[in-house]
């Protein structure tokens, strides 16, 4: 999207990506919205209805473009193929409109009683079930030309249907959650199923009564059911109890449910995303999110290409080669899926690298906001991989290197913490750390008393980083820790005696080898006074010790300053102006120390300034710029020229000219 058209089209040339891009039909989508997606039995014809307005398209796979676009009086609920190839549609529209259409177009419309949500076709009477916001199911003979009369159930709505095409038998999802099943031979119901009852696990959260949303029958005896609340039910019609339950973890109404035969999968989906399972064991085989909340889903038969209705013009085509090979309509796929596999993809951002604002500050890269370079997003930035780099190694050469060795120290600390290891100091704040041990000892013997368990400091992970981090070193020689802490000096002496003298016990098993026979006993015990007359001497000695620092640096640096030679300077001075000295500059320095008020009346009275009142009663002021000597000078020889012209000028006629009047000059 930041790329020109032009961009792109040379883009075309090196991005294997956008070479890979495939258009297997051509304007394969709708206006606004597709809602439903079916595939004629002959594998000829892709037919899809949206909005807006609302219409339905034929696409002829044989010439990979559309055959045909008819518009509608109102929008479709759903629709159904009854013939081979497209002469005969049936669509089930919202106005409780039920529409058909032929070869060369519109056919007949005829309405039912009640609004329908779902219709079904049964192939030996050549009936049409129609169920929706009604508790019966309406009949429609496509033979006689008439209605039936309609089967009678025990649900308040049904929003789903379905007829097994191996024996025929009717069912139906209602909205209290069961499946109703009838025989169309003698129209009574056969049998009852409880789903919402059956979804319902320990791991399952829902809110309200699940609802049937979608049906499918698999052969003569699988049938799944999917519910508002995002579970898929597999069932054995010999048995009420589902084989198996699949959640979406979605909680979002199942909108599809189609059979994959090859690998005994089940495609189900809601508007988010796509799952195929295994329909034995219920592991996910993969899963597919859209861009666009999802509509309905078409297994093409025998491939494995999927086709989606999206909430979006455009309409998906998946081609999974797991799932089976590609139509023959569209057998190159086969090969592209080779050569793909042999190439390396390239994802999107391989190019690009994402950088936040404080990193082009450490590579130096910050005046480059807001150019072309750098491409705004979210948080940060999206900046050329390559750019990045070549910033990076010359804003620290040796990064590579520091990585590489601090890599290799980290696989050496892990190998070593496999084998059997002694209680060691930290390497940051070991005295610390001493410390904290000391103070543990100390409280173990009170908990013995007291029974209280008490965290540790050196065991929490909240302040794991501060024993680990150089960064969290404490600086004991600063001023601040000093005159913090002035008795920590007298027990800091007494860690570092024991410090020195763990670390020469650990060099020695270092050296040896060997496990310790026993630990190394306090010479001297941590007692610490809280007197305060002690405290107040030990902080007078650090401020003496900081004010004698402090002189010796004074001294060093006056050293340093006489040591250094000045080099005098030199200016020039403008043309036209003279130097007079320095007095003028020392006499403005004089004034310009003091108030206004005394600048003002001294030069009032020196007549570089006029100050008189004005007619609304405010002061004005009027500034003269004091005359210098060389503009003196000139004003007098001005003047003395007047004169001389004056003496000169002669009023005689023969002096005229025919340009005018002359005048003479010495």
């Amino acid at each position: 999207q930041w790329l020109s058209d032009r961009k792109k089209r040379a883009l075309q040339k090196k991005d294997v990506d956008i070479r890979r891009r495939i258009e297997l039909i051509q304007d394969f989508e709708m206006p606004t919205v597709s809602t439903k997606i079916k595939v004629s039995r002959d594998g000829q014809y892709i037919m899809a209805v949206g909005t807006y307005k609302p219409r339905i398209r034929c696409f002829d796979t044989y010439q990979l473009s559309q055959k045909f676009e008819r518009c509608l009086d109102s929008e479709v609920v759903t629709f159904e193929i009854l013939s081979d190839d497209y002469s005969k549609i049936v669509f089930l529209q919202c106005g409780r409109f039920v529409e058909f259409h032929s070869q060369h177009g519109h056919y007949y419309r005829t309405r039912i009683p009640r609004f329908g949500r779902d219709f079904s076709y049964h192939y030996p009477s050549c009936d049409l079930y129609f169920v929706g916001a009604s508790s019966e199911v309406y009949r429609l003979n496509l033979e006689q030309g008439r209605f039936l009369n309609s089967l009678q159930t025990d649900a308040s709505e049904s929003n789903v249907c379905d007829i097994n095409p191996v024996h025929f038998l009717f069912a139906m999802g209602t909205a209290e959650g069961k499946v109703e099943c009838w025989d169309p031979r003698t129209r009574n119901r056969v049998g009852l199923l409880d789903c919402a009852l059956s979804s319902v696990t320990a791991d399952t959260e829902i809110e309200g009564l699940p609802s049937v949303s979608a049906l499918k029958f698999d052969g003569a005896l699988n049938m799944a059911v999917g519910t508002s609340t995002g579970q898929v039910l597999l069932y054995d019609l010999r048995s009420s109890n589902p084989l198996i339950v699949k959640d979406h973890h979605y909680g979002l109404p199942i909108k599809s449910i189609q059979f994959q035969h090859q690998l005994d999968l089940i495609i189900s989906a809601d508007s988010r995303i796509i799952k195929m399972w295994n329909k034995d064991t219920g592991k996910i085989f993969t899963s597919m999110e859209p861009e666009y909340d999802i509509n309905d889903v078409c297994l093409y038969p025998n491939s494995g290409m999927l086709m989606t209705a999206n909430e979006a013009p455009k309409m998906n085509i998946y081609y999974i080669p797991v799932l089976g090979p590609a139509p023959k309509w569209c057998s190159f796929l086969d090969n592209l899926t080779e050569e793909l596999e042999e190439n390396p993809e390239s994802t999107v951002y391989d190019d690009y690298k994402f950088v936040t604002r404080k990193d082009l500050e450490n590579l130096g890269l910050a005046h480059l906001i807001g150019s072309s370079l750098l491409r705004a997003y979210m948080h940060g930035f999206f900046m050329d991989i390559r750019l990045y780099h070549k910033a990076k190694v010359m804003a620290n050469p040796f990064a590579y290197e520091e990585y590489r060795r601090e890599k290799i120290r980290q696989k050496i600390e892990e190998t070593r913490a496999q084998r059997v290891q002694l209680k060691k100091l930290p390497k940051v704040n070991k005295e610390l750390a001493l410390k904290l041990i000391e103070e543990e000892e100390e409280q173990q013997v009170a908990r013995k008393k007291k029974q209280k368990n008490l965290p540790s400091l050196l065991k929490d992970d909240r302040f794991k980083v501060m024993f680990e981090n150089p960064d969290f070193q404490v600086d004991e020689q600063s001023e601040e820790f000093r005159l913090l802490n002035p008795l920590v000096s007298k027990i800091s002496e007494k860690r570092k005696r024991k410090l020195k003298l763990l670390e020469e016990l650990e060099a020695q098993k270092q050296e040896e080898e060997e496990e310790p026979e026993g630990k190394a006993s306090d010479a001297e015990s941590s007692e610490s006074s809280d007197d305060e007359k002690g405290w107040v001497e030990e902080v007078r000695k650090q401020r003496k010790l900081l004010r004698q620092e402090e002189k010796v640096k004074r001294q060093e640096r006056f050293k340093e300053d006489q040591q250094t030679l000045l080099k005098p300077q030199f200016f020039e001075i403008k043309e036209g102006e003279e130097f007079r000295s320095f007095k003028d500059s020392a006499k403005k320095q004089k004034l310009m120390k003091k108030t206004l008020g005394d600048r003002l009346i001294l030069e009032e009275k020196l007549g570089t300034l006029d100050v008189s009142d004005t007619t609304v009663g405010s002061k004005q002021a009027t500034f003269k710029l004091k005359k210098s000597e060389q503009q003196k000078k000139q004003q007098e020889a001005e003047k003395r020229h007047r004169q001389e012209r004056k003496t000169l000028r002669r009023p005689a006629s023969h002096l005229k000219s025919k340009r005018g009047r002359g005048r003479l000059f010495h």
